[in-house]
C-alpha cells in the first residue's frame, strides 16, 4: 500500500524563511521553517493525506525518521549517544517529567545520522581537527591572555584528552574572560588554508556573541557540501550544521547532548562521557550515477539517491519513503496505480511493498530500514 504523507515545518529559530519556500515553488514564508519530518516519531507523526498521522499506521515502529532540514543560522553544536549510553541514561532520568529542560535522554535509543546536501553549498561542523592544523590556526591569533591560556592547554597531555579537557573548561563557566579573546582574536587571524573556516566562525560568532560553543567550533572540521554529497555522524561525534538544505535520515530518536551555541540546557558532565574526542576528519560521500546509496553502517536505516530520468524499477525492503526534491515524478507499487510525488512531500510503502517504479524526470531520496 502507498500513502502519501506530508508534514508542517517546525519553526525552530536557526529555521529558514527561503530554502524550503524554494524547492517547494512557493513564497518565502512569514517566519522560519527548520524541519520537515516525514516518520512516526510522537514528537511530529506525519500526517497521512486520507486522514490521521503515520503513528496510526505503523504504531509507532519504524527504526528511522526521515527529514529535510533547512539552516539560515547555525544549529547547537551536538552529540549523540550510543544504544548502550542511551538505555543508561533514560533509565537514570526515568523519575524526571518529559518536558524537564535539563533532561538529556528522551528515549533509549542511539541517535546516528546521515545529511545529504540539497542546496548549491551546505555548510557544517563535523569532529575534531588535528590539534597540529589547530595550533597553526592559533598560531594566526593575537597573544592576548585567553588566546595563550587556551594555545596551552590544547598541548596537554594526548590528542583526545587535551580536547576533552579544553571542551570542559570552555563550557564551564569558568573560562569567559579566555572566551572573549578568544573571539575577538577572529577579527584579525588568518592563517595559509583556513580562510573559509575563518569566515565561517566569524559568522558563528557575530550570531552567537560571547557564547563558549563559538570556540568550541574553532577546534572542530569546517567543511562544505554540494548537491548529493553526504557524511555519516556516528554516535560520539560532536558536530553542527551551519547553514543549507539537506535531506537527513536518522534512527528514531530525540536525544541530544548539546555543547553550544545554543540558550538550551547544557549538561557538560554529560557531554564529556559521551563525546569521542579522537581527532579526525569525517569521510564525505559523493554521489556517483542514476543512484547513489550511501554508506550507513547501522542497521537503522538507508538511503538511495535517485536522478530520475524516465525509469527506475528499485527493491525495497520496507516500510519504505520516497521523498521527492526536484522534478514531476510518480511511484507505483504493487497496486498499479501511479501516485504522484509533489516536491516537499513523501509516499510511504507499507512493508508487504517489494518494488517500486518510479517514472519522470527529477530526483528522490528513496529510505527504508538499513541491511546492515
Amino acid at each position: 500500500m502507498l500513502l502519501t504523507i506530508t508534514n508542517e515545518p517546525r519553526d525552530y529559530a536557526w529555521g529558514s524563511t527561503t530554502l524550503l519556500a524554494g524547492l517547494e515553488g512557493r513564497s518565502p514564508s512569514a517566519g522560519p521553517e527548520a524541519e520537515v519530518w516525514f516518520g512516526d516519531h510522537p514528537g511530529d507523526p506525519a500526517d497521512v493525506a486520507d486522514g490521521g498521522t503515520l503513528d496510526a499506521v505503523t504504531g509507532g515502529s519504524l527504526p528511522y525518521l526521515l527529514k529535510l532540514l533547512a539552516a539560515a543560522d547555525p544549529l547547537s553544536i551536538q552529540v549523540h549517544p550510543t544504544r548502550e549510553q542511551a538505555r543508561a541514561g533514560f533509565a537514570r532520568e526515568a523519575g524526571m517529567d518529559a518536558a524537564d529542560p535539563a533532561r538529556n535522554y528522551r528515549d533509549d535509543n542511539h541517535k546516528p545520522e546521515l545529511i545529504v546536501a540539497l542546496s548549491d553549498r551546505f555548510e557544517a561542523l563535523s569532529g575534531l581537527r588535528p590539534l597540529t592544523q589547530t595550533r597553526r590556526l592559533l598560531a594566526s591569533f593575537p597573544d592576548t591572555p585567553g588566546v595563550v591560556e587556551l594555545r596551552d592547554r590544547l598541548s596537554k597531555g594526548d590528542e583526545p584528552e587535551a580536547l576533552r579537557s579544553t571542551i570542559g573548561w570552555l563550557l564551564s563557566g569558568t573560562a569567559d574572560a579566555a572566551v572573549a579573546d578568544v573571539i575577538d582574536g577572529l577579527r584579525t587571524a588568518d592563517a595559509e588554508g583556513f580562510a573559509e573556516t575563518l569566515t565561517a566562525i566569524r559568522g558563528i560568532a557575530q550570531r552567537n556573541p560571547r557564547d563558549p560553543g563559538v570556540v568550541v567550533a574553532l577546534l572542530m572540521n569546517f567543511l562544505v557540501l554540494h548537491p548529493g554529497e553526504a557524511i555519516f555522524l556516528r554516535a560520539g561525534l560532536l558536530h553542527a550544521y551551519v547553514s543549507g538544505l539537506g535531506v537527513e535520515i536518522m534512527a528514531a530518536s530525540d536525544n541530544v547532548l548539546r555543547g553550544g551555541l545554543t540558550p538550551k540546557h547544557i549538561d557538560v558532565d554529560e557531554l564529556l562521557a559521551i563525546v569521542d574526542t579522537s581527532p579526525g576528519e569525517v569521510p564525505v560521500q559523493r554521489p556517483g550515477g542514476e543512484v547513489t546509496a550511501y554508506d550507513v553502517p547501522v542497521a537503522d536505516f538507508a538511503l538511495r539517491r535517485i536522478e530520475l530520468s524516465g525509469q527506475q524499477r528499485l527493491q525495497v525492503a520496507g516500510p519504505a519513503m520516497v521523498l521527492a526534491t526536484a522534478g514531476d515524478v510518480a511511484v507505483t507499487g504493487a497496486a498499479g496505480r501511479a501516485t504522484r510525488i509533489r516536491v516537499g512531500t513523501a509516499v510511504f510503502a507499507t512493508a508487504d511493498e517489494t518494488e517500486l517504479v518510479l517514472r519522470g524526470t527529477g530526483e528522490v531520496f528513496l529510505a527504508e530500514p538499513g541491511r546492515n
